[in-house]
């Protein structure tokens, strides 16, 4: 080991270098500490490791004290301030742990589907995505944020990871759903690690749930524009007839947007009905 000047983190006021050089003498029971960080894993375990010397001219330092700190994956926090004070991006650990549990998203059916004998039926994602292309595509409107628009969209159903796809049909009473769901998303928040993001994602589930906004306004017509689409398409495609889909939201949009969009819908399912009358 070369020369190795004393961190800043030292408990020590003087600067000093510990060496094995036998030309450097200090007091036989000076005592030397410095503070550096040590990393059990890559990077997601880290300790803050005190060092101490009590013989410069040993082969060995000796480990005085160990901090947990940093990246301990069962112990330490997931997030650390940055320079502003701000809560940084949740740990690599928390993350993955967030994003795994989110996958159940990707893999769970919606029920309306299955109770109407759709075979291989779309899954929560895929409602949101395409809820998300809505408002990415919609045009500019008067006090509407689109990109929030979008990032509602991608969170409003996200508690569903946990507590499922509940449906009128299943008897649950309207407020009993939305506090099942404000629990799950507290979970998932608190697996995600808490900090800025974490807020973030409750609060515009909030807005949504709560329809504050001129953005949840939208995206609560495109949740229902997005189902009339989709039951249109299965018609097409299955032969089936959904009028239940199309019956539940009639009177309910609240935008010209969503007004609009699900008129289009609404005549090409009457010119295909027409059609096949004929």
């Amino acid at each position: 080991m070369e020369a190795v000047k004393a961190s800043p983190f030292s408990s020590s006021s003087n600067s000093c270098y510990l060496s094995r050089n036998p030309s450097l003498t200090l007091p036989r029971f000076h005592r030397i500490s410095i503070k550096l960080p040590f990393f059990d894993g890559p990077l997601l375990s880290s300790r803050l490791v005190s060092v101490c010397c009590h013989n410069p001219n040993s082969d060995s330092f000796i480990v005085d004290q160990t901090v947990t700190g940093y990246g301990n994956r069962s112990k330490s926090p997931t997030h650390l301030p940055d320079d502003h004070g701000q809560a940084s991006a949740s740990s690599p650990s928390s993350a993955i742990d967030f994003l795994t549990l989110c996958h159940r998203l990707k893999t769970t059916k919606r029920k309306g589907w299955i109770n109407h004998g759709i075979k291989g039926p779309e899954s929560i994602a895929d409602h949101m995505y395409r809820m998300s292309l809505m408002a990415l595509i919609v045009g500019d409107l008067p006090g509407v944020n689109r990109e929030r628009c979008i990032k509602i969209a991608i969170v409003h159903d996200i508690a569903e990871a946990i507590v499922g796809d509940i449906t009128p049909s299943d008897g649950v009473p309207k407020a009993e759903k939305s506090k099942r769901e404000q629990t799950a998303l507290k979970e998932m928040c608190e697996i995600l690690g808490g900090g800025d993001r974490a807020e973030e994602i409750k609060e515009l589930w909030e807005e949504y749930e709560n329809n504050s906004s001129l953005e949840a306004n939208l995206v609560k017509d495109f949740d229902k524009v997005e189902m009339i689409l989709q039951a249109l398409e299965y018609e097409m495609e299955h032969g089936n007839v959904l009028d239940e889909f199309y019956l539940s939201t009639a009177g309910k949009l609240q935008t010209e947007i969503g007004k609009s969009w699900a008129a289009e819908i609404h005549a090409r399912r009457n010119s295909r009905l027409k059609n096949r009358l004929n």
